[in-house]
């Protein structure tokens, strides 16, 4: 059995619905879509974008309005849905889904952006850390992991087009940089860099300086494995040409 899935920071769900997301979706058929900052409740959802057929679909939206939220598709019903950790200070911000399968725990997040302030750079890092200790505690349980989302870190110098420039900024900082490999030695893999190693692959750009058009970019956007499902990972890709978005999809193909 093959399972396809897909996941985008859609930058306002509603927003993408009226750019081709609906049509974007009937054509890639995916086995599962997962969605981050999709910045609506499902009440302000269209009722076709509310209810896709062939799925079953789940949302977590923020308290505040208009900010953050995801959202899961799935052809397959999980067997259960988490929308947190279990810390109200991560949970209302509306950026978890954990979706128990069969096979593995999905994790579709939206991890949080350190910009703004000190402040936001340390809830960014607790978030982290919180994030670690509850995929941790699955995994010491037996269970097989799967993460999708924004980290909004590039893990690498070869994940982002201009590395000493941004040294300083949150998304390549050494502090957040570092998170991702204390992550990885925790026995995950970044599943991209199982079939490529090489540069120029990003998955967001700035919209404002129009950086797509010259691929100046960062690499944001994630699939992650436990390593026990190494080999169930066939493919990895990154969905450069699909817009709507200041960020494109990414993907990744299991098999069973």
């Amino acid at each position: 059995m093959n399972l396809r899935l897909l996941s985008w920071n859609v930058n306002g769900l509603r927003a993408v619905a009226k750019k081709g997301f609906l049509e974007w979706f009937d054509s890639e058929s995916p086995d599962i879509l997962c969605l981050q900052e999709t910045k609506a409740r499902p009440s302000q959802l269209p009722p076709n974008v509310r209810r896709i057929d062939g799925y079953y679909s789940y949302f977590s939206a923020a308290e505040r309005k208009g900010y953050s939220g995801v959202a899961l598709y799935s052809k397959v019903q999980p067997q259960e849905v988490r929308y947190g950790f279990g810390i109200n200070r991560f949970d209302h911000e509306g950026r978890i889904l954990i979706a128990f399968y069969d096979d593995f725990v999905l994790f579709n997040i939206y991890f949080p952006n350190g910009n703004s302030s000190a402040e936001r750079l340390q809830y960014k890092m607790d978030f982290y850390e919180s994030f670690l200790d509850y995929a941790q505690g699955l995994k010491d349980k037996g269970y097989s992991i799967v993460v999708c989302g924004d980290l909004n870190t590039a893990h690498k110098p070869v994940d982002i087009a201009r590395p000493k420039q941004n040294e300083n900024r949150s998304g390549f900082l050494p502090i957040e940089r570092e998170w991702i490999d204390k992550f990885l030695s925790h026995g995950f893999l970044d599943t991209f860099r199982l079939f490529n190693n090489e540069g120029g692959n990003y998955t967001w750009w700035d919209l404002k300086t129009k950086a797509r058009d010259r691929n100046v970019g960062w690499r944001l956007d994630y699939f992650f494995v436990s390593d026990d499902m190494e080999l169930n990972v066939t493919e990895a890709s990154i969905l450069r040409e699909v817009t709507g978005s200041d960020h494109c999809p990414v993907g990744i193909t299991l098999q069973f």
